[in-house]
């Protein structure tokens, strides 16, 4: 396994195993597979209403507490001091640990501010060994960062081989803060398992579309999180530090970059408004 080290000292391995759309009750089952296939970071979030399969999993897994990496993320109905702060404790029973590897404010929408506060008071407590954000664009991610006490750890963004983040990565490096990225699969938009580029790349080095897109962003730098509820995919997407990328791949798949989101946009108001819909609930 690689590493990352966070801008306060703390390891991050920059392969993970996320649960986003795991179904509760299959959760735990996905977690233990994926700990045994050799993932020891686990991404999950107060949102994905699966922290207790998580928590299960760490619990019945045999790999210590310290060998593994928890992640989870503050959603935006707990926005707030008071709220956030409440759930923290809530996220810690449901996963059965007395601390978190690394915590994130889930969305920039409602106070996060307060959210973050809070935030930074359970990272002092010893609850939390790194905080930081989730979906932070650069203008929304440099204001928060020049107003916080201790500056995000991970900002974790959309990112694939369609939506590289080429000026979000410029400036997170600026500050400091580890780029992380969500839906390394583009969740298949875009022909992402049919793209041309990638399928060559791949036959050259023996290796799947996933395992060089998987391998393309590592190269970048950017930490990955796939998420498969098949064991065969989990060791599959863990199977990508055998090989590298040339030059001269890295190039080709930086062509692909179209600098825009194939899922949604924080500056549509419409989305906007979806999102305080559910800050208000």
């Amino acid at each position: 396994m690689e590493y990352v080290t966070l801008n306060n000292g703390v390891k991050m391995p920059i392969l993970g195993y996320g649960v986003y759309q795991v179904d509760p009750a299959e959760c735990e089952r996905c977690v233990l597979d994926a700990i045994d296939v050799g993932y020891r970071s686990i991404d999950t979030a107060q949102a994905y209403g699966n922290e207790e399969g998580v928590g299960n999993a760490i619990v019945k897994c045999g790999v210590d507490r310290k060998d593994l990496f928890i992640t989870t993320k503050v959603w935006i109905s707990n926005a707030g001091y008071e709220k956030a702060k409440a759930s923290i404790d809530q996220s810690l029973q449901k996963l059965k640990t007395d601390y978190m590897d690394l915590l994130l404010i889930h969305q920039p929408f409602g106070d996060y501010y307060g959210t973050y506060r809070a935030m930074e008071e359970a990272y002092k407590a010893g609850k939390v060994r790194a905080i930081g954000v989730s979906n932070f664009y650069p203008d929304r991610y440099i204001d928060l960062a020049n107003f916080c006490e201790i500056v995000p750890a991970v900002n974790q963004v959309e990112t694939h081989v369609f939506q590289q983040q080429k000026i979000a990565h410029d400036v997170l490096k600026k500050y400091g803060t580890q780029i992380e990225s969500w839906g390394p699969f583009a969740e298949g938009k875009n022909g992402m398992f049919t793209n041309e580029v990638l399928a060559a790349i791949g036959q050259k080095h023996n290796k799947t579309v996933a395992q060089v897109a998987l391998r393309f962003l590592i190269q970048s730098g950017v930490v990955v999180i796939p998420k498969s509820v098949r064991k065969d995919r989990m060791k599959e997407n863990f199977d990508v530090f055998d090989f590298a990328l040339t030059a001269e791949d890295m190039k080709s798949i930086e062509a692909l970059d179209t600098a825009k989101s194939l899922f949604f946009s924080h500056y549509d108001p419409q989305t906007v408004e979806w999102f305080m819909s559910i800050a208000k609930e």
